[in-house]
């Protein structure tokens, strides 16, 4: 290895597993030369991506050592200080880049996070984008662009901070011929500005791999061989690195493979499989698909390739009877296709890109399951599995999880499966991305076979030029339109290129009108030369600084910007709080009014009459037609009609006029225990007035014996309504709901889309990351605080009696500890279903039960009087209440706020210590 003076990176022993079955590398020993284009080959699986992604720092080193840029990545401070001369780009398209953000808006946050100041991001950025193509394009999000464009865009992000090595995880992979030419003319361009930059780069595409410098194969984690591309294909003795890849392989795997070999197609009586006229999809002002024409015989295995947003999904579609026609026609055998028609889709078997069958189901179990959803005679079910299983070579794994497979093998289940119902026509979307050669002539194998023997359609798509020369004819498509349908080596003659990829790329620049390489002119040179020649020193500079203002203030930007640009989350920020403050304001009371109430009358004397006219009377109670007697009572409170039957015992009114025990029973409904227990009272403070009232009036001047009574008076709420109770009780817990849920969603939708990567290779600091995150949320949860106080202003009429000002600072206190706990969530969850499910039984349990809600924290006992204690709800409830209804000032406020602020660092401390500085 002589190509640099030093090697860039160097990996000794490095071990790394995923789980304990398996080793993704397993003692990987390697080193990677400076100043040159490395590549890493090998099909998906092998442990490529892992070993990019600990070089990069994204990933926690296991065992072993690695050495990167001159320090040890195993060191916190070196891999802080060196990330800013790495650059990594992660496997996906556009995996690191945010869907709401434009083009501009993402490169600009990456150049934010790595230190570059405003004149030097106004100087870089349309550099950048103009060298690279995307100079129309600026304001365009992120989630509309081709695959193409989101892989230009992810390489502008990479390389605003002028790195010293960057690294590329199968960054073609899925992109159309065009942008892989286009992709490769400009990382050739950056290296000739550049020329002391290393690029490590992993790919799929053996094709890709002839132009690198240096190339690493591997294969189960393991190095099969290391050297430039000559010296691999003499070392192997072969003409091409897809036989030499094969060539490296043990033995145990390699087998005795032949050359794939296909058979003239045999001509099929009867209509055509498939038949297009002029189909044509629209959605709205855009169309997808313009007037496509062509007719696919029965049996022919036919190939659909085209750019990136194509129109190529959308046409399989409408062609299968999945998607509805704008206009045109399509037949399938001969038969009008019905969007939709049941009959059309047991006709066709479909085979997606990603894997999607059950993971946790054996083999056996997937075939079965879909053999029963496809409605398969009970009868003919054994056989069937058992023939699929012997032909696709899966009788040794049988019993296995389908998650645990190896691709290939995933491959052939999935294509088993689509086959299991004797389709006529099976649609393969890219069905062999990222598997090995050999497991990629297997598959076709099965294909071949299928069209030859029983003459099933088959129609493929793919980026492969080997596999598209596989296919009896192929589909060029391009913006919607077909450009061209022949025998692919027709169409290769047709506009005499030396082969199908470059027949392809002639077409596409044929319809686009121009050439298509935009950084090829000496203008997008000159300017890629200014964007990334420029002086790394302040960028290289910023990794040190544990809390970095600059880079806390991009993620609130950021964040702040995509919050604005997602109506879902704007909803629920903001509506879905004021919808919960009326429905709980109204809905949660504990007001007993109009109790519905008939009368027992056993006495019929003026003293029942009396008694009912007194509960009539009152604002509590709400007379009913009498009821004649207990049974008819009882089915009256059974059925809800009634709350109370008063029962007037016989000689009520002969003992009342005696001075005697006059008895009445209160008959109540206690299928609501707190409810039941109100009404009770109410009816005993209803009698009891009665009964003095009828005492002064009736035995006026006579003597009684002494007695004494205690006079209730209601402080705070003289009218004892509880919506002076609830407005004020109801904020507490929705600002502890809401702002919690969306900050550990936030930061769970990173894990899940991948961006977190940005977080784990740049300078950013895991208290840059919180902080930054947290505030965009703290805002809302201020905003919610305002609008909610309105609500109950102005729709409740309950005002704030107190301090306002020091219910402000309570409240802002308080979101910030409860954005503080939604951080502690996202730290043990992974999915946004998860973090949502997580933070409302976390939140709201011990709100509702603990915190002083339903019950005063001082008359808790035990674990519960415990839970209340240490709960941030108990605090700001006391102190929203307080403001509300008792009147309480600032001095009152105090130790509140003071609780308050105190769990703010406690709680961002286990944040910090649950985030992850790097993936495991």
């Amino acid at each position: 290895m002589a190509i640099g003076e030093a090697p860039v990176a160097t990996v000794d022993s490095v071990v790394h597993a995923y789980d304990r079955s398996t080793r993704a590398l397993d003692g990987v020993t390697v080193e990677f030369p400076s100043g040159c284009m490395i590549g890493l080959i090998g099909p998906d699986g092998v442990g490529k991506s892992t070993l990019m992604g600990l070089v990069a720092g994204s990933k926690r080193i296991q065992g072993g050592r690695i050495v990167v840029l001159g320090g040890d990545m195993a060191d916190v401070g070196h891999r802080r200080d060196v990330c800013t001369r790495i650059a990594y780009m992660p496997q996906g398209l556009g995996k690191n880049l945010y869907p709401e953000l434009s083009v501009y808006e993402n490169i600009d946050f990456f150049a934010r996070l790595f230190g570059l100041s405003s004149a030097e991001r106004r100087a870089r950025i349309p550099a950048l984008l103009q060298a690279t193509g995307l100079g129309p394009f600026p304001d365009r999000p992120a989630g509309k662009l081709s695959g193409g464009m989101k892989q230009k865009v992810s390489l502008c992000a990479s390389l605003i901070h002028d790195p010293d090595l960057l690294i590329l995880d199968e960054p073609t992979t899925g992109v159309d011929p065009l942008s892989r030419r286009q992709f490769w003319s400009l990382i050739d361009a950056i290296r000739e500005s550049r020329p002391t930059m290393s690029v490590l780069v992993s790919t799929a595409y053996m094709d890709e791999a002839q132009q690198f410098d240096w190339l690493i194969a591997m294969d189960a984690g393991r190095i099969l061989a290391t050297g430039t591309v000559a010296q691999i294909l003499e070392r192997t003795g072969t003409e091409d690195l897809e036989e030499a890849f094969v060539e490296l392989l043990p033995e145990s795997v390699r087998g005795d493979r032949k050359r794939l070999t296909i058979p003239p197609r045999v001509e099929v009586e009867g209509p055509p499989a498939i038949v297009a006229k002029g189909l044509t999809k629209k959605f709205g002002d855009f169309t997808a698909v313009d007037a496509v024409t062509f007719t696919i015989p029965k049996g022919e295995i036919f190939g659909f390739l085209g750019s990136n947003g194509c129109g190529k999904s959308t046409t399989m579609k409408m062609l299968t009877g999945l998607l509805p026609a704008t206009s045109g026609e399509a037949f399938l055998f001969g038969e009008p296709v019905d969007a939709g028609s049941l009959e059309v889709r047991r006709r066709v078997g479909y085979m997606s890109q990603a894997f999607s069958l059950y993971g946790e189901l054996t083999v056996s179990q997937n075939l079965w399951l879909h053999a029963r959803l496809f409605h398969l005679p009970p009868g003919e079910v054994p056989g069937r599995i058992d023939g699929l299983v012997e032909r696709f070579g899966l009788r040794p794994y049988l019993h296995h999880s389908s998650e645990e497979l190896p691709l290939g093998l995933r491959q052939r289940l999935s294509l088993a499966v689509a086959v299991i119902h004797e389709p006529e026509i099976l649609i393969l979307d890219e069905p062999t991305s990222g598997v090995d050669p050999i497991a990629r002539d297997g598959f076709w194998e099965l294909l071949i076979d299928l069209s030859r023997r029983e003459s099933i359609t088959i129609f493929i798509t793919t980026h492969f030029m080997s596999e598209a020369l596989r296919c009896d004819r192929i589909s060029l498509m391009h913006a919607g339109k077909v450009l061209a349908c022949d025998a692919p080596v027709k169409l290769i003659e047709a506009v005499d290129a030396p082969d199908l990829e470059s027949a392809f790329i002639t077409y596409m620049e044929m319809a686009i009108g121009e050439g298509a390489g935009s950084g090829q002119d000496e203008e997008a040179r000159a300017a890629l030369a200014s964007a990334v020649a420029g002086d790394a020193s302040a960028a290289h500079a910023t990794g040190n600084a544990y809390l970095s203002p600059r880079r806390l203030l991009a993620y609130s930007r950021r964040e702040t910007l995509e919050i604005l640009r997602d109506p879902v989350r704007l909803a629920f920020a903001f509506v879905g709080s004021m919808l919960l403050m009326v429905i709980f304001g109204y809905g949660i009371t504990t007001d007993v009014e109009d109790v519905r109430y008939a009368l027992l009358d056993d006495d019929q004397t003026p003293a029942s009459r009396g008694l009912d006219e007194a509960f009539g009377a009152s604002r509590s109670f709400l007379r009913l037609p009498p009821v004649q007697s207990p049974d008819s009572g009882d089915e009256r409170l059974r059925s809800n009609d009634l709350s109370l039957v008063l029962e007037v015992m016989p000689n009520f009114g002969r003992n009342l006029k005696r001075g005697q025990e006059a008895e009445a029973r209160a008959i109540i409904d206690g299928s609501s225990p707190f409810r039941a227990e109100t009404i009770k009272q109410y009816a005993e403070a209803t009698h009891l007035t009665h009964m003095e009232e009828v005492y002064r009036t009736e035995f006026a001047g006579e003597t009684f014996a002494a007695t004494s009574s205690v006079q209730g008076r209601y402080r705070y709420n003289p009218t004892f309504e509880s919506i002076y109770a609830m407005a004020p009780s109801v904020p507490p817990m929705l600002l502890i709901l809401i702002p919690a849920i969306l900050m550990a969603v936030s930061v769970a939708r990173e894990k899940e889309l991948g961006s977190i990567v940005n977080f784990y290779v740049s300078p950013t600091s895991r208290l840059d990351f919180l902080i930054g995150k947290q505030l965009p949320y703290i805002a809302i949860g201020m905003i919610n605080f305002v609008l909610l106080s309105a609500v109950a202003v102005l729709l409740f009429g309950v005002p704030i009696k107190g301090s306002a000002a020091a219910l402000m600072l309570c409240s802002l206190l308080y979101v910030t500890a409860t954005t503080a706990l939604g951080l502690v969530i996202s730290g043990i969850t992974r999915s946004q279903v998860a973090a949502v499910f997580v933070t409302t039984i976390v939140t709201m349990v011990p709100t509702v039960q603990f915190s002083g809600m339903l019950q005063p924290v001082s008359t808790l006992v035990g674990s519960a009087r415990v839970i209340g204690s240490v709960w941030p709800t108990t605090y700001y409830m006391h102190a929203s209440v307080g403001a509300f209804t008792k009147g309480l000032g600032p001095r009152l406020l105090l130790y509140d706020a003071l609780v308050l602020a105190a769990f703010v660092p406690v709680l961002m401390l286990v944040a910090l210590a649950a985030l992850r500085p790097q993936e495991e």
